[in-house]
């Protein structure tokens, strides 16, 4: 069996004001090119304003179903709305359980949209086999905001200058 690198699912919320130029899709289209990503999934819905969650970009046949199927949304539901919801962009463009995903969908305001990134990064496939040879297990990852950086910017910044 092929080896996978880790699989991370980024969500990302939308206001209701939200420009869908495409820059997302070409900056993960550049990171799959470079082969530090594979795009494994991707789904971009939104909330009724009665609370039910619809598919907004219908790409290809079979995309967005792992993700649908994460989030408890049945696949003939993201097939049903693209009619109705058409895609936002033209051209059409951690440790988280079933539950989890779930409540991150259902908790977005009526009227608001996320894109659901199912990615695997490619580049950590063999660090990961290094450390479970090594007999390491990791037991925490994440992601860190800028919110959480912010203490210590001062620390990176040198540290990055350091390195060049």
């Amino acid at each position: 069996m092929n080896s996978i690198g880790p699989v991370q699912l980024l969500t990302v919320e939308f206001g209701p004001d939200a420009k869908f130029e495409r820059r997302i899709v070409e900056e993960l289209d550049i990171l799959e090119a470079n082969g530090q990503i594979c795009v494994l999934d991707m789904l971009f819905v939104g909330k009724e304003p009665g609370g039910a969650l619809f598919a907004l970009d219908y790409q290809a046949e079979g995309m967005g179903d792992t993700v649908a199927a994460l989030l408890g949304l049945p696949s003939e539901r993201i097939r049903s709305t693209v009619g109705t919801y058409p895609s936002p962009a033209e051209g059409n463009a951690f440790k988280l359980t079933p539950d989890e995903i779930r409540q991150t969908a259902e908790a977005l305001d009526p009227g608001s949209s996320a894109g659901f990134i199912l990615l695997e990064h490619v580049w950590a496939k063999y660090l990961r086999r290094a450390i479970r040879d090594a007999g390491g297990v990791p037991v925490a990852e994440g992601f860190l905001t800028e919110e959480a950086l912010r203490p210590v910017t001062a620390e990176l910044v040198a540290s990055a200058r350091r390195l060049d």
